[in-house]
């Protein structure tokens, strides 16, 4: 397949670890629960984004570039990442956050300033409205920037999840194993589209659940939009020949609660039940609202007894402590 022939930048260690939530599948009382690892890729706190970027920094270096930038919200996974491999690479990096500096710096945006990426303040702008004028006046200062899209959220970025479905096949197989579903956190679009790309290339039945963390997509198009446009532009980019229609889509949005980075009670039982049955984090904006999602449809029978579900770990948890406040109330 095409993606074997594109730069990659090695970044990350995996393959990341799969294995069983026994304890928290007992107490739910539905099916057999398992996780895929993507907290433990390593580049600071490890986390999803890693992947894609191993693809995406490896196209910026190919083409020649010394300085990466990138957008996204105040405690932002993909830019705490980004930052993180632009350290390990010794490469300027710019991070263009929404919202404004804060007094204190906490969580994600402690560890950016730890590894020296530049801030720049974009009130509400958080999905990259305002990085054409930073690169700009980086091209007029000589330097060669690359823009690493928000989220990771490219064909390059889906690559790598397309890769990371082809990965954890093998693991199913070496677990003898079959998942009956996936269900991961879909906010960006990229990690969701790579999986919808990837089953459709390898055949699988298993049906893929994004829980949708968002409750908009851009200011033009709808997050359902995104996806689709980007799985079908994957698949074309791979040469895969797999045709890819509105139906293979499934984004569940009834956890979003009061919004992106609120965080409610789902949220919180979420990151709870995770942590005290299993000892494993789950972080307040992503995973633990994907979490609350799959704890959600447990309790509705959305899931038959005898079933495997696979929940996709996608990182994030500096940003429990940006929410300590949050996160203290009512605990026990």
């Amino acid at each position: 397949m095409k993606h074997l022939e594109l730069p990659r930048e090695p970044l990350g260690f995996f393959p990341t670890p799969v294995h069983e939530l026994t304890n928290l599948g007992k107490a739910l009382g539905g099916p057999r629960i398992f996780i895929k690892r993507d907290d433990q890729t390593g580049l600071a706190f490890g986390g999803n984004k890693t992947r894609k970027l191993e693809y995406i920094i490896g196209r910026a270096l190919a083409d020649g570039a010394d300085t990466l930038i990138t957008a996204g919200a105040i405690q932002s996974n993909h830019c705490r990442q980004t930052a993180a491999a632009a350290a390990s690479l010794q490469l300027p990096c710019h991070l263009v956050l929404g919202g404004k500096s804060p007094d204190i710096a906490n969580g994600n945006l402690l560890l950016d300033q730890l590894l020296g990426a530049k801030i720049h303040w974009a009130g509400n702008n958080r999905k990259g409205e305002d990085i054409p004028r930073i690169e700009q006046q980086l091209r007029s200062e000589g330097r060669k920037p690359f823009v690493v899209p928000y989220g990771g959220s490219n064909e390059l970025g889906a690559t790598a999840f397309v890769e990371a479905l082809c990965e954890l096949d093998s693991q199913s197989f070496a677990l003898q194993t079959d998942f009956d579903h996936i269900v991961f956190a879909s906010s960006s679009g990229g990690t969701h589209a790579g999986l919808v790309v990837g089953k459709k290339l390898l055949k699988k039945n298993y049906q893929l659940t994004g829980i949708a963390i968002d409750k908009i997509g851009s200011a033009q198009k709808s997050l359902e939009q995104l996806i689709l446009e980007l799985a079908v532009a994957t698949s074309e980019f791979l040469e895969t020949n797999c045709k890819i229609t509105e139906s293979d889509l499934i984004l569940n949005k009834d956890y979003t609660g009061a919004g992106y980075g609120i965080i409610g009670p789902a949220e919180k039982e979420a990151i709870s039940l995770t942590a005290r049955y299993e000892g494993i984090l789950v972080d307040p904006v992503y995973t633990g609202r994907a979490m609350a999602g799959l704890i959600g449809l447990i309790r509705k029978g959305k899931f038959k007894k005898g079933e495997s579900v696979l929940f996709w770990h996608t990182g994030g948890a500096p940003a429990i402590f940006s929410c300590a406040n949050a996160l203290q109330t009512g605990l026990k």
